[in-house]
């Protein structure tokens, strides 16, 4: 068991006046349950309900109050409703829709509880015709291990105690840098960091990640719609990491016969139940961003160190220095995009990138971020600054002068020129410091006031 970051937001919650139940949305294997056990420590009683299993699941399968329902917990736990600070977690909730409707009165009748609900296919219920009491739940995203998350799991407490020195010291790249192509390689599950830890060989994690990509082949059968619908889905899963971190179409995804309206189906189960994001573009260099869903989305499945795994670049990557050079760019914009979308932490904004409006010349931007009241570009790139055409056409068109190239090389700032003569800043920002974003932003316009 390590320290996750996600703990940070549950003691926030647990802290709150106005406290509702709380429902922890990410997909399976992302380490749910155990960050609840890890929480759990600071109560003076846990209960731990599991609604995969008939008796748990039972309990709220009767025509109970919730006061009943609550004494039913209690009696069949052998737990004590009089001591106070009592966490009671509900896990694999979707396999009761009478379960997930009690959360309201959790809210509205018995608040001196904290309640926390979580499942691996929480996301899909709404297709399931299962009344999710809106208004009365409020949620916490999970994730795979962010880089740092990644580093505190291997005890690099002086790698993160460097990390959090603004501006980080030259002497540190090169051992940064190491690290972070080996969480690139990995990835974040916790089940493979763990292995990793324990064993300290990666060729030992071939089962782990097998074994969690099979979970998720297996899983479709839980909410396909159908037979037909669990093979496109299947498909869908299958396809998706080879076509992980590259522009898609759903018309013939995968080199299938299937149409359009039926990947699009596809990809929108599965971004539900957080197995993949789709990454729209926007023409905008101002908030707020409007994603254009009718465009072509880029594809990001939930790690990439199973993106490694299942596409078979495994050696690629861990031979490489420069992860610009693995796979066309595609793991260094996929691990980039995954570190934004945990640093973005919600489950209503997503990343976006940038294409200009024009169609008769190309122009696009790896990603865009919102900082303060900025749209900020991000190129992920290695070589000379000379190849950030499509910065230049973004910085033309911005309220700003600001923009960040991901790459290989030293943290630096670079005072630049568009070709219609606008200055701007480059922040020139090490794979390893992404997590960082929002500090080094705020860094490089200070040191332009100055």
């Amino acid at each position: 068991m390590f320290e996750r970051s996600a703990i940070n937001s549950l003691n926030e919650w647990a802290v709150r006046k106005n406290r509702k139940p709380l429902v922890l949305r990410g997909a399976r294997q992302v380490g749910k349950t155990t960050l609840v056990d890890m929480f759990s420590k600071r109560f003076n009683q846990y209960i731990y309900l599991n609604l995969d299993v008939a008796e748990d699941r039972n309990l709220f399968e009767r025509d109970y109050n919730i006061h009943q329902l609550i004494d039913a917990i209690f009696l069949y736990k052998g737990k004590s409703r009089n001591i106070p600070e009592s966490l009671i977690f509900i896990d694999e909730i979707q396999n009761s829709p009478k379960a997930v409707s009690s959360l309201r009165y959790f809210f509205e009748e018995e608040k001196r509880f904290h309640v926390i609900a979580a499942g691996s296919l929480l996301e899909t219920i709404t297709d399931r015709h299962i009344n999710f009491p809106v208004g009365r739940v409020e949620y916490i995203p999970v994730y795979p291990l962010s880089f740092v998350e990644f580093l505190n799991a291997l005890k690099e407490n002086e790698s993160i105690e460097i990390l959090n020195t603004i501006p980080v010291p030259d002497y540190a790249h090169e051992k940064l840098s190491g690290l972070f192509r080996l969480y690139t390689l990995i990835g974040g599950m916790p089940e493979v960091v763990q292995n990793y830890i324990e064993n300290r060989d990666i060729v030992a994690l071939s089962p782990v990640y097998n074994s969690l990509i099979i979970s998720y082949l297996d899983d479709v059968e839980k909410y396909a719609k159908s037979q037909v619908h669990a093979q496109i889905l299947r498909h869908t899963i299958e396809h998706s990491f080879r076509e992980a971190g590259s522009r898609i179409t759903y018309q013939g995804f995968g080199n299938s016969n299937y149409k359009s309206r039926e990947m699009i189906e596809a990809f929108r189960t599965l971004e539900k139940a957080l197995f993949l994001r789709l990454m729209f573009p926007v023409t905008s260099t101002k908030i707020p961003l409007a994603p254009n869903i009718r465009k072509s989305p880029k594809l990001c499945v939930l790690d990439t160190g199973l993106v490694n795994f299942a596409a078979g670049i495994q050696k690629e990557v861990f031979s490489s220095h420069i992860l610009t050079d693995v796979y066309e760019g595609r793991i260094a914009e996929h691990i980039v995009g995954q570190e934004l979308t945990i640093l973005l932490n919600s489950l209503i904004h997503k990343i976006c990138f940038w294409t200009r409006e024009r169609t008769d010349a190309s122009a696009e931007i790896d990603f865009v971020y919102q900082h303060q009241n900025f749209v900020i570009p991000i190129e992920v790139k290695s070589g000379k600054t000379g190849k950030l055409r499509s910065v230049y056409e973004f910085i033309d068109r911005a309220d700003h002068n600001y923009s960040v190239r991901v790459y290989a090389g030293e943290l630096g700032v670079e005072k630049l020129k568009t070709l219609k003569g606008k200055d701007f800043l480059l922040l020139n920002l090490p794979f390893y410091l992404i997590d960082k974003l929002d500090k080094y932003l705020d860094w490089l316009i200070e040191e332009r006031e100055s």
